[in-house]
C-alpha cells in the first residue's frame, strides 16, 4: 500500500511540476513576442527607406518562428494525455524549451542596430523565363526609346503573354541607363479603380511615403516625387479606364518617363490615348519550340512515335503561352503514346466545351486541372483561389494552411511532419503543372487567368463559393449551394454592400471559413433587419463550424453584424482583420466558465490585426474584460522576414 501512495505521489508531483513549468515556457514566451514584435515595428519603419535587415536579425527572426512551432507542438503533447512514465521526459522537454527561449531573448537587443543602409535601387528585377514572339517585345521596346512617345500600351487576351513579355522589358532596362527609376506594380480588377492603392503601391515600389491623407493632395504630393527623375512606370493588369492627374502620375512627356500597361482592352488603351502593341499568338514554330522547352526536348526520343501527336496537341494549345506552358507541365514525365494520345482526346474535348471564343483559354486550362486527378491535389488547388487575386503565399505557411483546413488528413498519413512532407510534395507538383508560379523570397502565386479557371471550376459538391471582381449585391441564394457551403470567398466585388442577408444565416451551418477582402463598398457582413431592436436580448447567429474569418481591406466595413446580435462559432481557430477602419466591434460571444467569467473560444489560435492603433484604440468587443483575455492570441500584421 505504502508503494501505491508512494507512486501516487510522485504521479502528482510530476503532474504538478510539468503544468508549472507549461506556464513558465508560456510566460517566457510572452516575453519574447513582445520583444518580437517591437524588433518588426522597428524594421517596417526602416525597410521603406531602401536599408536592409541584417543577417543575424533575420536569423532572431527565424529562430523566434521556430520556437513558437515548437512550443505549440509541445502544447499539443501535453494535453494528449501522456502517460505517468512519459511525463517526466516531457518536463524535460519544456524545461529545455524555456532555456531556449531565454538564450533567444538576450541575443534579441541588437544595441547596434537592426539594419544596414544601401541605395535605393532603380526597380526590382523579377523572376521570368525564356520568351517566345519577339516582334512584340522589339515594337515595345521601339517605342520606348521613342521621345515622342509617352503612354504604350500593350494589349491582347488573357494568357497571350502580355506579362511574360513586359517583365522581360523590366529587367532589360535595368541594365540600361537611359530612365533613372524602372517601376512594376500589378493594379488587378477593382471597378471604379482604388486610386489611394494605386498610389501606395507606385510609392512603395519608389521606396518612397506619401504624407498626405486626402486623395487629391496625396496626387499632387506624388506627381512631385515622380517628376524628379526619368521613370518607366509598367502599370500591369489595368481593366478600366482611369486618370493619370487624378492618380498623381506626370505626364510621362514632359520629363522623357514613360507609362506602360498591359490589358485585355484595346478600349481602355485608346482611352488612354496609348501607342497600341497588339501582342498576337505565337507562331507554330515559336509554339512547338516553347511546349518542348517546357515538356523535355528528349521526349520525342523517349516516346516512340510521338511526334504526330505532340504537334497536334500543340495546335490545340492555340498560340497562348499561358496554355502552352500549364499543358506541357502536366504532361512532363508522361513516357507511354497511350497517355499522350488519350490526353489529346481529353484536350479536345476541353477545348471543344467551351462556348465562347473570349473563355478560350479556359477549356485548355481545365485540361491541366482534370489531369491532377487526385481529389486531394484539386482541393489543394482550388483552396487557393479564394485569396484575393495576385495573392502571394509563403510556401510553408500555404502548406500549413491546406492541412490546417482539413485538405491534408494528417491521420491518414500519421503524423503531422509527414503531413507536411506531403504538402510539399503536392506544392512541386502544382508548381510543375504551372498551376502556381513562383515569385520572390519563397512565395509562390496563381496566375490571374489561371485563377479564374479554378473559379470555374467550383461546382456543387466541392463546398466552395468564389466570387471575384464582380457586380453582385450578395452573395448568390443559389439552392445547389446550400447547406453544402463550407469555404466562402468573396473579392473586390465592387457593388457589394452585404455579405449574407439575415434570413439566410440558418443555409451556412456547415461554413468553415470565410475571407472577404478589397470590396470597397461593403458595410456589413450579416445583414441586419428591423426585426433585430424587437427584443431586449441580443440575437445569437450561430455558426457551430466555422474556423476562418478573414477581414482585409473593408473601406466601408461598418459592423459584421447588428449590435444586437452576437456571433456564436465555438470552433473558431483564427480571425483576421486588417485595414477594416470603420469597423469598431466584434461580435464574438465568449464561452462562460463555470463562475460566470469568459473564456477564450476553445480552438482559438490566432487573431490577426492591422493596424495595432485599431486594436487598442477604436475596435470593442462586448465583455470589459474581452481584450485581455484574447490577448495571449494577438499578432499583429507588420513586417514579415519570410516575405
Amino acid at each position: 500500500m505504502e508503494r501505491i501512495l508512494d507512486i501516487f505521489e510522485k504521479y502528482v508531483d510530476h503532474y504538478r511540476k510539468l503544468e508549472e513549468d507549461l506556464e513558465e515556457l508560456k510566460s517566457e514566451f510572452r516575453v519574447l513576442k513582445r520583444r518580437k514584435i517591437d524588433i518588426n515595428s522597428r524594421i517596417e519603419a526602416e525597410v521603406r527607406h531602401g536599408q536592409k535587415v541584417k543577417k543575424d536579425v533575420r536569423g532572431w527572426l527565424k529562430a523566434v518562428k521556430k520556437i513558437k512551432k515548437d512550443i505549440k507542438d509541445v502544447k499539443k503533447r501535453v494535453h494528449s494525455g501522456v502517460p505517468f512514465y512519459g511525463r517526466v521526459s516531457l518536463d524535460k522537454l519544456v524545461r529545455k524549451k524555456i532555456e531556449v527561449v531565454k538564450r533567444i531573448q538576450e541575443r534579441g537587443n541588437f544595441n547596434e542596430g537592426l539594419v544596414i543602409e544601401r541605395a535605393p535601387a532603380r526597380g526590382i528585377r523579377i523572376p521570368t523565363e525564356n520568351i517566345e514572339g519577339e516582334i512584340s517585345k522589339g515594337e515595345i521596346q521601339k517605342h520606348l526609346m521613342d521621345d515622342q512617345v509617352g503612354m504604350i500600351g500593350v494589349c491582347g487576351i488573357g494568357g497571350v503573354g502580355k506579362t511574360t513579355i513586359m517583365k522581360h522589358i523590366n529587367n532589360d532596362l535595368l541594365r540600361d541607363d537611359r530612365f533613372q527609376k524602372v517601376i512594376w506594380v500589378t493594379v488587378s480588377y477593382s471597378y471604379p479603380l482604388n486610386v489611394f492603392e494605386l498610389q501606395k503601391k507606385i510609392v512603395d515600389a519608389m521606396h518612397e511615403t506619401l504624407q498626405e491623407v486626402e486623395e487629391m493632395r496625396r496626387a499632387a504630393e506624388l506627381t512631385d516625387i515622380m517628376g524628379r527623375k526619368s521613370f518607366v512606370l509598367i502599370l500591369d493588369d489595368v481593366w478600366d479606364n482611369f486618370s493619370l492627374m487624378n492618380v498623381g502620375i506626370p505626364e510621362p512627356v514632359q520629363n522623357k518617363s514613360k507609362v506602360v500597361i498591359t490589358t485585355r482592352s484595346i478600349e481602355v488603351c485608346k482611352s488612354l490615348d496609348c501607342q497600341i502593341v497588339k501582342v498576337q499568338p505565337l507562331s507554330p514554330e515559336e509554339s512547338l519550340n516553347l511546349f518542348l522547352e517546357k515538356v523535355g526536348r528528349d521526349v520525342l526520343q523517349k516516346v516512340s512515335g510521338l511526334e504526330e501527336t505532340l504537334k497536334l496537341i500543340v495546335e490545340e494549345c492555340d498560340g497562348l503561352p499561358l496554355a502552352i506552358v500549364v499543358i506541357a507541365g502536366s504532361l512532363k514525365g508522361e513516357d507511354d503514346i497511350a497517355e499522350w494520345r488519350n490526353a489529346l482526346n481529353e484536350l479536345r474535348l476541353c477545348v471543344r466545351s467551351v462556348k465562347y471564343v473570349e473563355d478560350a483559354i479556359f477549356g485548355r486550362l481545365r485540361f491541366s486541372y482534370d489531369r491532377l486527378r487526385i481529389p486531394e491535389i484539386q482541393q489543394c488547388f482550388l483552396y487557393c483561389s479564394l485569396f484575393r487575386e495576385d495573392y502571394e503565399f509563403v510556401r510553408e505557411e500555404l502548406i500549413e494552411e491546406w492541412i490546417d483546413e482539413g485538405l491534408i488528413v494528417i491521420d491518414e498519413l500519421g503524423s503531422r511532419q509527414e503531413a507536411y512532407n506531403r504538402g510539399r510534395a503536392i506544392l512541386n507538383q502544382l508548381l510543375q503543372n504551372c498551376l502556381l508560379e513562383e515569385c520572390v523570397e519563397k512565395t509562390v502565386k496563381m496566375h490571374d487567368v489561371v485563377r479564374d479557371m479554378a473559379i470555374k471550376s467550383i461546382g456543387p459538391g466541392c463546398g466552395y463559393l468564389v466570387k471575384a471582381g464582380m457586380k453582385l449585391e450578395e452573395v448568390p441564394n443559389e439552392s445547389k449551394w446550400v447547406g453544402d457551403l463550407k469555404k466562402l470567398g468573396i473579392s473586390k466585388c465592387s457593388a457589394m454592400r452585404k455579405l449574407v442577408p439575415l434570413e439566410l444565416r440558418h443555409a451556412f451551418q456547415n461554413l468553415e471559413l470565410i475571407i472577404v477582402s478589397g470590396c470597397r463598398q461593403m458595410e456589413e457582413i450579416i445583414a441586419s433587419s428591423d426585426s433585430d431592436t424587437s427584443s431586449s436580448n441580443k440575437l445569437s447567429l450561430t455558426f457551430p463550424k466555422l474556423q476562418e474569418l478573414t477581414l482585409v481591406e473593408l473601406d466601408q466595413l461598418k459592423s459584421i453584424c447588428s449590435d444586437e446580435a452576437v456571433m456564436v462559432c465555438d470552433s473558431i481557430e483564427r480571425i483576421e482583420i486588417s485595414n477594416c477602419p470603420k469597423l469598431n466591434r466584434i461580435p464574438l460571444q465568449l464561452p462562460l466558465l463555470d463562475n460566470g467569467q469568459p473564456s477564450p473560444p476553445p480552438h482559438l489560435r490566432k487573431i490577426g490585426i492591422k493596424p495595432k492603433e485599431w486594436w487598442e484604440s477604436v475596435v470593442e468587443l462586448d465583455h470589459p474584460n474581452a481584450k485581455n483575455i484574447l490577448q495571449p492570441f494577438l499578432e499583429f500584421h507588420e513586417w514579415d522576414i519570410d516575405k
